[in-house]
């Protein structure tokens, strides 16, 4: 099969429906690129990777402690000390000078191995389609043509015009600040000037897939992304001086000020009383008191603060690469944002449980990690001690996309919010996901649709087959075999739910027949046991 080399649409590849992107691409759809064609594009195009500066060498590091202004005002004392015989000064201003930049030298070159191997961490895999299959590469390796498979918990490693979207979500909101998760339409066609936040049929580099799968065509990589461009901008903007270096350079020229003011007027009363006979006396004592009066200790001191300051950071994960971030960070008084996602974890915690036939339930804990317990009137209870509180948990377990689990003592999860947060719950109660879905055999699903307002799994169970339910309140209490009075009294609870500030969602579950195939699928499925959150 033969591939021509790829066009290029001049960035407005959202305004482009499929067909005319796979065209300018070369590539087939179900075949994607074949593995000498994404070869030879990898030679032409380059790795999908974003430029990346040199680290500097231990001695830029050191010789990068002497670019401050006090210090140049001390290596000038110093010099002066040296040209007048004073050598203790001298050698005293040295040592400070000297200290100083290892101190310095050494916290910062410790940031920088912390940075690197930060991002020795981050390597990210990728799958696409290599001569017709599926295959795993590392995100480097992609190339515009290759057609990308994506999951729920995938960071995207190159923009893409998506080719099919089934209940897809992407966090983008590291290039929108909105902190939802983006709905995709692959069917969806823009207009050349749409803004990126409103491209509903691409997926940006570094994105995560929060919901959903699809399939994607790559049509950047590497610095030409929306993120590349982005990163390229920043790096070519000239950054300003942090506050502690501003109010350096002001505490410099103050000091030289006042110590050359001084020299003068006292060499100037020295020769008006001695005369010029002693003019090289008068000289050497108003160098050596000029010397004296500069304050050799206080970048010493400075370094040695912003040092420990740096130390306490790193303990709370944070690197900083340039001491003088540190008081920068803390000169900070005011944040300004529009958008709480900015300041939170994006992370939801089940604090609620409505049961049908029970007192609401309190859940303690904060968080993704399953640290608390669930609690009736001051009281922790168990699965069993709640009639109803097993079929909500099973149902939130199983109808589920997200992971949670823990390795070498850390819990890790990927996926969305709300899923994440309801198998936090099971882990609360002793229910773990993995337990369950070896029981629980899944035969058929339904992802989340906007306009159905819910998603469901069907399981085989003993000689049974369940549905599982988890959606709107109003939407899932209409499948359920609900009399009015009962109807209205649940609708009631939810509303009331999220009065309090709560988002509000209603699990069920339900006997399917044994003879349900997945052809049969109704939207209006009218049956089950409502238990809601």
């Amino acid at each position: 099969m033969t591939q021509r080399s790829p066009s290029h649409a001049g960035g407005n590849w959202h305004a482009l429906d499929i067909s005319s992107v796979l065209e300018q691409l070369g590539t087939v759809r179900d075949f994607g690129l074949s593995k000498a064609e994404a070869a030879r594009r990898l030679e032409s195009v380059g790795r999908n990777k974003l430029p990346e500066q040199k680290p500097p060498a231990v001695w830029q590091i050191f010789l990068r402690q002497f670019a401050n202004p006090l210090i140049f005002v001390l290596i000038l004392a110093a010099v002066v000390a040296v040209a007048i015989g004073d050598w203790t000064d001298a050698v005293f201003i040295a040592a400070v000078l000297l200290v100083n930049a290892m101190i310095g030298g050494y916290q910062e070159w410790r940031a920088e191995q912390n940075s690197l191997a930060l991002q020795q961490m981050l390597h990210m895999r990728a799958t696409v389609y290599r001569d017709g299959a599926t295959q795993e590469i590392e995100s480097d390796e992609v190339v515009p043509g290759d057609i990308l498979v994506l999951e729920s918990g995938n960071r995207v490693p190159a923009d893409a015009r998506l080719l099919t979207a089934q209940s897809l979500q992407i966090d983008e909101s590291f290039l929108t600040g909105e902190s939802i998760a983006v709905a995709k339409n692959a069917e969806w066609v823009g207009d050349p000037g749409t803004v990126v936040a409103d491209h509903l049929n691409m997926a940006f580099a570094g994105a995560v897939v929060t919901r959903g799968r699809g399939k994607g065509i790559v049509v950047e990589t590497g610095k030409k992304t929306v993120v590349g461009q982005l990163a390229q901008s920043v790096a070519g903007e000239r950054t300003g001086n942090a506050p502690l270096l501003e109010r350096m350079h002001g505490f410099a020229r103050l000091v030289a000020g006042i110590v050359l003011l001084i020299a003068i007027i006292i060499g100037s009363g020295g020769v008006a009383v001695h005369g010029m006979a002693h003019i090289q006396e008068v000289f050497l004592f108003t160098v050596a008191l000029a010397v004296a009066a500069i304050p050799e200790g206080l970048p010493a001191a400075l370094t040695v603060a912003l040092s420990i300051a740096t130390s306490r950071m790193a303990k709370r994960g944070v690197i900083v690469r340039r001491l003088a971030a540190v008081e920068g960070l803390g000169s900070c008084t005011l944040v300004a944002s529009d958008k709480t996602g900015t300041l939170t974890c994006n992370e939801l915690t089940v604090r609620a449980i409505e049961l049908p036939d029970a007192a609401r339930l309190e859940v303690t804990g904060e968080g993704f990690e399953p640290v608390g317990e669930v609690r009736r009137e001051n009281r922790s209870v168990a699965m069993d001690e709640v009639k109803g509180l097993e079929a909500l948990v099973t149902a939130g377990v199983l109808c589920n996309e997200a992971d949670l689990s823990r390795h070498d003592g850390r819990w890790s999860w990927r996926g969305d919010p709300t899923d994440i947060a309801l198998l936090s719950l099971g882990q609360k109660l002793g229910m773990g996901r993995q337990e369950y879905a070896d029981r629980y055999e899944r035969f058929f699903e339904i992802p989340f649709e906007a306009e159905h307002r819910f998603s469901a799994t069907y399981h085989k169970h003993r000689s049974e087959n369940r549905v599982f339910v988890k959606g709107a309140t109003e939407r899932v209490l209409e499948m359920c075999d609900v009399v009015a009075e009962r109807f209205t009294e649940l609708q009631g609870a939810a509303e009331s739910m999220a009065k309090e500030g709560f988002r509000v969602m209603a699990l069920a579950s339900g006997l399917v027949a044994e003879d349900f195939r997945p052809k049969d699928f109704n939207p209006e499925l009218r049956s089950g046991h409502p238990s809601g959150l």
